[in-house]
């Protein structure tokens, strides 16, 4: 039997880490120590700003998953598909980039940025805003790691906004029954981007399925988030988190 590849959870992780919220989560870590795991948080629509960031709750918990060997954190940045000002994507990440020198709350910092809303079709325009925000990520010295920079279109790219500085492209952000039909899987095949840079989000996977789902999209993507949920998928953890979980940890 062929070993299906290694993939990572690519995790949304917009639940509000009240205290135990997060517990599903620090139990998976330490139940799949080989499962990698990145971790997109969302503080507040980005980073925050003051009053409001300091927050407590955010400040508690980060650094507790910062401090698991198999888990990388990266900070949400919409761009509103490029109509966003530049000057206040860059300033957000800005703000992450702070977070790690952060003197008072040790264990703070993220390992890249994920930026959302990224556009699908090429433009100059956008072509440039794209290599921009990317760049300013990788020039950050704040951002920790590998600075990590992911793009969430959502759905397959024009080839030309696929930069070689980009490390992961969501090209699927989808609802299962979508995802199945066959129209959308010939436009899948038109993405730009290789496996290894490849993830997928799929919601409303049938509990009883989850498994056979993530076996054979483990073929297709290397960073992988799967849910049983149909709505409100991304603020909670689901009846088949487990499930999920086990799916991707097994060789």
């Amino acid at each position: 039997m062929c070993q299906i590849p290694r993939s990572k959870v690519l995790l949304p992780l917009y639940i509000y880490p009240d205290p135990g919220a997060w517990d599903p989560l620090f139990a998976a870590t330490s139940a799949h120590p080989t499962l990698e795991f990145i971790l997109i948080v969302n503080p507040n629509n980005g980073p925050g700003s003051e009053p409001w960031w300091p927050n407590a709750d955010y400040v508690r918990e980060i650094p507790r998953l910062n401090a698991q060997p198999n888990v990388r954190i990266v900070g949400y940045v919409f761009t509103a598909y490029c109509k966003r000002p530049n000057e206040e994507v860059c300033a957000d990440i800005a703000k992450y980039a702070e977070w790690s020198k952060d003197g008072k709350y040790q264990g703070l910092g993220v390992a890249g940025i994920f930026f959302d809303e990224t556009p699908n079709l090429f433009s100059d325009e956008a072509k440039t805003y794209l290599d921009v925000i990317t760049q300013r990520v990788k020039d950050s010295e704040g951002i920790l790691g590998d600075r990590i920079v992911i793009h969430n279109p959502g759905t397959a790219v024009d080839w030309r906004l696929a930069s070689r500085r980009l490390d992961i492209a969501t090209v699927a952000e989808v609802a299962h029954a979508e995802f199945q039909t066959m129209e959308y899987q010939n436009w899948l095949a038109t993405s730009s981007f290789g496996r290894a840079k490849t993830s997928y989000m799929v919601h409303g996977v049938p509990e009883e399925k989850i498994e056979d789902f993530v076996r054979v999209v483990r073929k297709m993507a290397e960073y992988i988030f799967a849910t049983s949920l149909r709505v409100n998928y991304y603020q909670s953890f689901g009846p088949s988190w487990n499930r999920f979980l086990f799916a991707m940890a097994k060789e």
